[in-house]
């Protein structure tokens, strides 16, 4: 892979907003994704809630979950597209950051990766500030 131009401090800022963006929504859909793995085990494994006059498992927690999950992980694609694309990553890691939106507790797995993925790609970009001088002895 060719080396990359180190990123200017106005590319280095809007990538750190994009990986908190990210991180926001690596949380909230790990989250809702665990609800949603939740309610799973608990309305077909375990039929928790009972069973409908037709025989179909009720739900437990409520039906909204997959829903919610659902748009709420459209918003996480949104985050993973918009990181990837400032980034300029390979196809492999947003591949990975897809696929940690729908597999239970890998979201909280990557999240941290992709911050060091992150950094380590910022590492020659002024951090925000860091020019300015230190307040008078």
């Amino acid at each position: 892979m060719p080396a990359q131009p180190h990123p200017t401090a106005a590319h280095a800022t809007r990538a750190r907003a994009a990986f908190r963006r990210y991180r926001v929504a690596a949380f909230v859909t790990g989250g809702m994704l665990l609800l949603l793995t939740l309610e799973i085990v608990l309305k077909y494994v375990l039929r928790a809630g009972g069973l409908d006059e037709s025989g179909a498992p009720r739900a437990v927690i409520g039906d909204w979950i997959a829903f919610v999950h659902g748009w709420i992980y459209v918003g996480y694609l949104v985050t993973v597209f918009d990181l990837w694309s400032r980034m300029r990553w390979a196809l492999a890691r947003v591949l990975g950051l897809v696929v940690a939106g729908v597999v239970p507790v890998l979201s909280f797995v990557l999240e941290p990766r992709a911050g060091r993925w992150v950094e380590h790609d910022l590492a020659g970009a002024p951090r925000p500030g860091a020019s300015r001088p230190g307040p008078p002895s």
